[in-house]
């Protein structure tokens, strides 16, 4: 049996194929009469839109792509399922590409992976320079996450700094004076560390406790491991701290396990935060306190940003349109205390 048409959706409903169109468009100024009778005749007939037809005469794939450095660091997974869920929403279809931090591969996704078949770019660099970004003449749209490597690209993110700030400040409110920033670094550049590693320092300064670089603990990347080698190196050269501000979980999952192997007792003689409210560490032991950034509102902001990017570069019929300035878009996060800080009495 032939796959049912528009034409063929128009005559059993009784109304022009141009009707049909601005109902599966959900153009407002069709009745509410209309509207009915031709959803129960795509019902009826079976009619499935054509999404790449549809995509093709605006110039457009319908594809998009995510670009992240690492799929198996939790954060990314769990921020890839919501911006497949917000793309699907979109009829968008989203190609993952991972990246591995890598200079080259950043650029390559940059600038589309050579081809046209992707429409947009969400991209969360690691290695790409504010110069990368600066000539991006025939580039696909590209929505830039956490790291803000220059004003004139779009970006979402939390505030980092802010959200350092409050997590070092909820530090200090327990009576922590001695607090080690896990990955922190040099605070004079652009990336998330670094204004992680701001916040930290502004909330030390407020309260009259002075900076000390040794307080920095420098990792290689930002995995369980490096967070464990990390603190136990510390430990083993005689720091003692009394609390770990860790700038992602998985440096403070891996925190948790050198304290454990030194007997030092969590939050007792040491409280620990860390970034992100991944899942694990919602089932460590102890569980983990944490910055929560709004994944889903993350999602939600790159795709609509993206979304409309490709349109003003195509125009809703395939024309060229207008192109607005640059957007640097922030969403909200949250402290979660839970018992790494907090004790088990409380969560």
């Amino acid at each position: 049996m032939a796959r049912p048409r528009i034409k063929d959706v128009a005559r059993h409903a009784g109304v022009s194929e141009k009707t049909v169109s601005n109902v599966i468009n959900d153009y407002a100024h069709v009745s509410d009469r209309t509207r009915q009778v031709v959803r129960e005749a795509i019902e009826h007939l079976g009619y499935r839109v054509n999404l790449a037809g549809r995509h093709l005469r605006k110039g457009r794939t319908g594809i998009i792509a995510l670009v992240v450095p690492e799929l198996d660091i939790p954060y990314f997974a769990e921020l890839a399922r919501h911006v497949i869920r917000e793309a699907e929403q979109r009829s968008l279809t989203v190609l993952i590409h991972q990246s591995g931090a890598d200079r080259a591969h950043e650029l390559a996704a940059l600038a589309g992976f050579g081809s046209t078949f992707v429409d947009g770019i969400i991209l969360s660099p690691l290695a790409l320079t504010a110069d990368d970004l600066r000539d991006r003449t025939g580039f696909p749209p590209t929505v830039l996450l956490g790291e803000l490597l220059e004003e004139g690209a779009d970006h979402v993110a939390i505030d980092n700094e802010s959200a350092a700030r409050e997590a070092t400040r909820h530090l200090i409110g327990l009576g922590r004076r001695t607090i080690l920033a896990v990955g922190g670094r040099d605070d004079s550049g652009l990336g998330t560390a670094e204004a992680r590693t701001r916040g930290y320092r502004a909330a030390l300064a407020e309260a009259g406790i002075a900076y000390d670089p040794h307080a920095l603990l420098p990792v290689g990347s930002f995995r369980m491991p490096d967070g464990a080698r990390a603190v136990a190196r510390a430990l083993e050269e005689g720091a003692r701290p009394d609390a770990l501000l860790c700038l992602n979980d998985q440096l403070a999952l891996g925190a948790l396990r050198a304290l454990h192997e030194h007997g030092v007792g969590v939050p007792e003689d040491v409280a620990v935060i860390g970034f992100d409210d991944v899942e694990g560490g919602r089932y460590s032991v102890p569980t983990l306190s944490t910055v929560a950034p709004d994944k889903a509102a993350v999602a939600k902001v790159a795709v609509q940003l993206l979304q409309h990017r490709i349109e003003e570069a195509t125009g809703p019929d395939g024309a060229v349109s207008g192109v607005q300035a640059p957007q640097d878009r922030i969403v909200a996060h949250r402290l979660v205390l839970r018992e790494s800080t907090e004790g088990r009495g409380r969560r």
